[in-house]
């Protein structure tokens, strides 16, 4: 599903309880920053605004996409009022060379420059700006978040794996069904995949926010959609190439600490996989056969095992030019939705369940989930301590 069809229109999305630390002047730790005050762009004068309370920002740079949301509280959700995505291959030749290039980069200030922009006219009052595996691998990773800084005024911060892990939890963990007793949950990236082990036989908590306190094994494989693509190509992809892919994921697999008990796990109590990434919500998309992407359609669908066979198998089918022509693939991702595939068919046989959810959601709205919640904490007055008032009020 190429991102441009994205639509950034306003929609509610279910809140949770806080990941991190209450909000506060400057750098909140892992909770976020405090938004810096951006001049805003010269505009003619319009009737002014109504205060509804205050916005809050969350910008994902990954190994193949910039991305960028800003909503405001609402109800038991938010809703977003204004969102970016651009696809910016940032970690292109990262897997050969260990550095970000030249042009990777300049295409990433354009689009940050974009995001820049919108920061700046809608002047959030918290943000978390955060930066992934392209950057956490490169050599001048480093060097370009500060050029970032220089350039633009954004204050993007690396995050580590563990932390990716959990806010792909917190954006995702509405959509695990009420009745499993656990989950995988699994983000396919560009550069890099997660996993996480959900286990609620001791328990589930009572909010999105705290999911991730019941995360029983995690792992982040050094493999994505741009990495294995560069390796094993993706243009002309052979079933004997699929199969190479495969495997070569699976190595990384049997390394996932309790791979055996999840597998007994699934094989005796209720248990789906859910997954959140361009590849899971592109055959989301071909099974319904949209002509266009419509996210109410994808976010949240079910989809059974020999469903996703049969997507799989006519993907593989496909041309490179069939790819790039379908409104479900778009030029942007024939290259990198079979290496996608060769991923989520990994995890698929590794840990095989009846069905999967489809989650067109992620980091983004767990950073705002986190931040949201931090600030309601923080607000939350102190309980009163107990016993009883005598007859004066004291």
């Amino acid at each position: 599903m190429t991102d441009s069809n994205r639509s950034a229109a306003a929609s509610a999305v279910p809140a949770a309880v806080a990941l991190q630390s209450p909000s506060g002047p400057g750098r909140q730790g892992r909770a976020g920053v405090s938004a810096p005050v951006l001049e805003p762009r010269t505009a003619p004068p319009g009737p002014p605004r109504r205060h509804r309370g205050p916005l809050y920002a969350a910008l994902d740079l990954g190994t193949n996409n910039c991305r960028l949301l800003i909503a405001r509280p609402h109800e038991h959700g938010f809703r977003v009022l204004d969102g970016f995505t651009r696809i910016v291959r940032l970690g292109e030749g990262v897997s050969v060379t260990g550095r970000l290039s030249e042009a990777a980069m300049e295409r990433t200030m354009d689009a940050l420059r974009q995001c820049r922009n919108k920061l700046r006219d809608h002047q959030p009052s918290r943000m978390r700006l955060i930066a992934t595996e392209a950057c956490r691998a490169a050599e001048n990773g480093p060097a370009f978040i500060a050029r970032i800084k220089d350039e633009l005024g954004l204050e993007l911060e690396i995050v580590d794996r563990r932390t990716e892990a959990e806010l792909a939890v917190t954006g995702c963990a509405d959509l695990i069904e009420q009745g499993a007793q656990g989950a995988l949950m699994f983000d396919i990236g560009g550069g890099s995949s997660e996993l996480a082990w959900l286990d609620f036989r001791g328990g589930r908590p009572r909010s999105q926010g705290r999911m991730f306190s019941s995360i029983r094994s995690w792992q982040s494989l050094p493999v994505g959609v741009v990495s294995i693509a560069e390796k094993f190509g993706g243009v002309d992809v052979t079933p004997e190439t699929f199969e190479a892919m495969v495997e070569h994921v699976s190595e990384h697999l049997r390394q996932f600490r309790g791979r055996e008990k999840l597998r007994q796990m699934i094989a005796s109590h209720p248990v789906h996989l859910i997954g959140t990434s361009g590849t899971v919500t592109t055959l989301a998309g071909l099974h319904l056969g949209l002509e266009r992407y419509e996210r109410q359609k994808v976010d949240g669908l079910w989809m059974r095992r020999d469903q996703v066979d049969d997507i799989m198998r006519a993907l593989l089918g496909m041309t490179f030019e069939r790819r790039t022509a379908h409104p479900c693939i778009g030029k942007d991702r024939a290259d990198l939705v079979l290496p996608g595939c060769a991923i989520f068919e990994a995890i698929r046989r590794e840990w095989p369940t009846d069905r999967v959810r489809v989650a067109d959601r992620g980091l983004r709205e767990g950073i705002l989930i986190s931040l949201m919640d931090a600030d309601r904490v923080h607000r939350r007055p102190p309980a009163r301590r107990g016993g009883r008032r005598n007859g004066h009020g004291q």
